[in-house]
């Protein structure tokens, strides 16, 4: 390597020490509001021994080969695999580095490595007083191979990690500095708006496009197929010119979809076998016990509405294509630009950005490749831009899933159990290598591997895809489903054997410490058993899924007219080794209020083919007024990291609802939250 050509040490991808002793990460995963720049930042830090304010970071470039995401397989941020992936790898790439800056000190010095130390940006020789700066080591060092298992810190030895510490990203959001999708302006750059197809399917008739050219800034109409987009110097002008469009649509085969349509084809999907997701003992015999208990389940589409609109920025020209976007998977991103402007990948050049909500809505490429085509017929960068209500009603979707449940009981104890899973998959379209032989694990996590102890288990999943809808990821994914269904039917057993719910969950863990363990902390913290007012009830749900334990209860009270209030949330935690404890805390809190918005007011429905919600007055946000207070307790273990991004939102509903059931004796077995059964008594 040339000293010349390259004045910084880079052992490897992560890592770029300069002659000032400046640290750069270049960082593989994409920040969204879950703080894993400054997590990923604490571990490479504490490895390479700096300090944490001394290390930046610059978005990692589209490269599978050297950013892959060690668990998902390619370059994506998601299921809360940031730092249960990265936690080795990047461990290593610190450590690796800090055993070669060693290296290049020890022979000026004419001392054994081994006789070294670091700190602080520093390698230190104790013995003799002398210590050299990162910096100073750099020419020396980038001459010397890195070491094959260089030797990570023990526990004991971190001093970073496990600390709460500031996040990185914030002085730069507060001060607005920050650069997010939406903030790319390159030279020249034009804005758009679009509209597509009201209708998954529909085509373009005609456009009648006079009075749009009218209006002051328009400079474009571009029609495609499916979708009609206006360009102008400015976003406002391509919205009122956008308005002043007369589009006539051809709706095509889904045209007369409606959300009824859709639930009764689930629930009779639901009558079939499924594809076995899990098996355990014999379910029939299990089941032939006079103690039985039935229940069906449903929840509903949900959109992402990420506060940060869906935008891309693109520049196609006759030798390349540049594309500024937040995405979660960018080689994805970068592939999609590829196919459609027939380049080879590399002459696609992708800049990723902060993402300002993400959910998995980001995780698709349908934006990506919308404004790819509308930039084609551009002529210089355009900035695509999506209005809320094109967002809300076109875009893709957590399922909607229908369940069927069957159980048993004998002395308070479940002896089988048998839970059918049916909805739309989608691991079928999204990584059609991973759904294997008819299952997609992801419609089943949080119900194939269901923490309690039961001698008898048989889960199943149908896949059932709905017309007029596209599915895809939602924070805390198939969990967010599976743990509400499963923990509201665990309470209906422990109602049904005349249990505490508490006591109940913990007589079937078995063996469980982990689980236990939050279980027993969360009761005491929440004061379980102590008395409450009048409509006023405490639920509990617990869970074991992203390598992380969780256990939740919720208080929450019903007026007479059915009216919801959540006075309280209390959360434990064991998500193993905690890089940051802010960070979790944060993570939990998030997700919790993300998924109570959700069971409290989220819902998409389709009538004509068309989804009826439109913005936040009928796709409802929670409001700091209605928000309860949260606390978190995290147990401190020394397990390897597990994830916590999503397990916060997949606790929400079940705790509510269960605490709904207490304080009313209403069970609610649909999301949202049915305000008219609760006022009048009856379950639904």
């Amino acid at each position: 390597m040339s000293v010349l050509g390259n004045p910084a040490f880079s052992p490897n991808a992560f890592i770029r020490i300069d002659r000032a002793g400046g640290v750069t990460l270049t960082m593989p995963q994409v920040e969204m509001g879950q703080g894993v720049y400054t997590s990923m930042a604490m571990i490479l830090a504490e490895e390479l021994d700096v300090r944490l304010e001394s290390v930046t970071l610059e978005a990692a470039p589209p490269n599978d080969a050297l950013y892959a995401n060690p668990i998902l397989g390619f370059q994506v941020t998601g299921g809360s695999t940031t730092i249960r992936g990265f936690w080795i790898p990047l461990r290593r790439a610190g450590a690796s580095a800090r055993a070669m800056l060693i290296a290049a000190a020890a022979p000026g010095w004419n001392v054994d490595p081994a006789a070294c130390s670091t700190a602080a940006g520093e390698v230190i020789h104790a013995a003799s007083g002398r210590r050299l700066p990162y910096g100073s080591l750099v020419d020396r060092a980038v001459q010397l191979k890195p070491p094959q298992n260089p030797t990570l810190k023990t526990l004991k030895e971190f001093r970073l990690i496990g600390t709460a510490a500031r996040r990185l990203d914030t002085p730069d959001k507060v001060t607005g500095k920050a650069l997010f999708g939406i903030d790319a302006l390159p030279v020249g750059v034009k804005f758009a708006t679009l509209m597509a197809s009201p209708v998954l399917g529909g085509k373009v008739i005609r456009v009648d496009d006079a009075a749009a050219r009218a209006i002051g800034g328009v400079r474009q109409i571009v029609v495609l197929d499916d979708l009609v987009a206006v360009v102008a110097d400015h976003t406002w002008a391509a919205k009122q010119g956008l308005d002043a469009l007369t589009i006539a649509w051809d709706d095509g085969p889904n045209a007369h979809v409606t959300t009824e349509d859709i639930f009764d084809q689930l629930k009779s999907a639901s009558e079939r076998t499924g594809v076995v997701a899990k098996s355990v003992g014999d379910v029939a015999k299990g089941l032939s016990g006079a103690d039985r208990l039935e229940a069906t389940y449903h929840v509903p589409f949900l959109a992402h509405a990420p506060m940060e609109p869906m935008n891309c920025t693109v520049h196609v020209k006759p030798d390349g294509c540049e594309i500024w976007v937040g995405h979660q998977a960018l080689t994805r991103a970068q592939a999609i630009a590829a196919k459609l402007t027939g380049m080879p990948k590399g002459k696609v050049i992708v800049h990723n950005h902060l993402i300002g909500g993400g959910f998995g809505r980001r995780f698709e490429v349908d934006g990506v490749a919308k404004s790819v085509r509308i930039a084609q017929k551009v002529d210089g960068p355009v900035k695509v831009m999506w209005t809320r209500e094109e967002d809300i009603q076109k875009a893709l979707y957590r399922p909607f899933y229908f369940d069927r449940f069957e159980a048993s009981l004998s002395g308070a104890k479940i002896t089988a159990w048998k839970h059918r899973v049916v909805g739309s998959s989608v691991l079928a379209r999204w990584a059609p290598a991973l759904f294997v032989n008819g299952l997609d694990f992801d419609a089943v996590d949080g119900a194939a591997n269901l923490p309690y102890d039961v001698p008898n288990i048989r889960v199943e999943y149908v896949r059932e895809e709905p017309p007029g809808v596209q599915t895809c990821f939602w924070r805390g994914v198939g969990p967010t489903h599976n743990i509400f269904v499963t923990e509201s039917f665990i309470d209906e057993l422990a109602h049904k054997a005349g249990k505490d719910a508490v006591k109940f969950r913990r007589d079937q863990l078995g063996k469980a410490p982990r689980l236990l363990a939050c279980l027993d902390l969360v009761a005491r913290k929440a004061e379980w058993g102590q008395a409450l007012p009048k409509r006023v009830g405490r639920g509990v749900a617990i869970q074991n899924v992203f390598g992380s334990y969780l256990a939740t209860v919720a208080e929450a009270e019903a007026d007479e007219h059915g009216e919801v209030y959540v006075r309280r949330f209390v959360c434990a935690v064991d998500c193993g080794i905690v890089v940051n404890p802010d960070t979790v805390v944060a993570q939990i809190e998030g997700g919790l209020i993300f998924g109570l918005t959700a069971a409290l007011h989220g819902e998409i429905t389709l009538a004509k083919g068309r989804v009826q919600q439109s913005n936040f007055n009928n796709y409802r946000m929670m409001r700091i007024n209605e928000t309860p207070k949260i606390e978190v307790h995290l147990i401190q273990s020394v397990e390897a990291p597990g994830g916590i991004g999503e397990p916060g939102t997949a606790a929400a509903a079940p705790a509510l609802a269960n605490a709904l059931f207490a304080a009313t004796g209403v069970r609610l077995r649909k999301l949202p939250i049915d305000r008219q059964a609760l006022a009048a008594g009856k379950s639904a």
